[in-house]
C-alpha cells in the first residue's frame, strides 16, 4: 500500500468527520423542502428572464443558496440556474452588475463560478472566467480567499 492512499485521520480519535464539520450548516429544513424551494427559485428566476430583468434574476438567483448535506440535487439545480443567466449578460455589462451586488452576493457568485468550473463539460467555461475576472477586479482576492475558506459549499 503506498503512504499516499493511507487515511491517517482514521488512527487519530479526535478527528472530525464530515458530518460533524457539516451538520452546523443544516438548515433545519428536509432535503425535499430544499428541493421544492430551489425549483421554486428556478421558476422565478426564468420568468424574471422572460420578463427581460436580468440583473434581478441573478440576485433572484443568488438568494438562499443550497447549503448542507443530502442536497446534491438542488445544489446542481441553482447552480445550473444562475450559469444559464450568466450566459444571457453581454460582457460589456457584467462589471456594473457585480458592482450593484452586495459583498455576500458577490461571494455566492463566487461559489457558483468555482461550482461551474468544475464541471467544464456541463458550462461554459469561457464565460465562467470572464465573470470570474470581473468579480476578482471588483471585489479584490478578499473574495476568493472567502470562498476558498468557507465550509458551506454550493458544490
Amino acid at each position: 500500500m503506498s503512504w499516499r492512499r493511507i487515511d491517517i485521520d482514521q488512527y487519530d480519535e479526535d478527528a472530525y468527520t464530515e458530518d460533524e464539520i457539516l451538520s452546523e450548516f443544516d438548515t433545519g429544513l428536509s432535503p425535499e423542502q430544499v428541493i421544492s424551494s430551489t425549483q421554486t427559485r428556478s421558476t422565478d428566476v426564468r420568468n424574471l428572464l422572460t420578463k427581460g430583468d436580468l440583473n434581478n434574476a441573478l440576485i433572484r438567483a443568488l438568494e438562499e443558496p443550497p447549503y448542507g448535506r443530502q442536497v446534491e440535487s438542488a445544489k446542481a439545480e441553482s447552480t445550473k440556474t444562475v450559469t444559464e443567466v450568466l450566459n444571457l449578460f453581454r460582457a460589456s455589462d457584467i462589471a456594473q452588475v457585480i458592482k450593484s451586488l452586495s459583498h455576500e452576493q458577490q461571494d455566492i457568485l463566487m461559489k457558483y463560478l468555482y461550482a461551474g468550473m468544475g464541471k467544464p463539460e456541463q458550462f461554459n467555461s469561457s464565460v465562467l472566467l470572464t465573470w470570474h475576472e470581473k468579480l476578482t477586479e471588483v471585489a479584490g482576492n478578499g473574495c476568493i480567499v472567502r470562498v476558498m475558506t468557507d465550509k458551506r459549499t454550493v458544490f
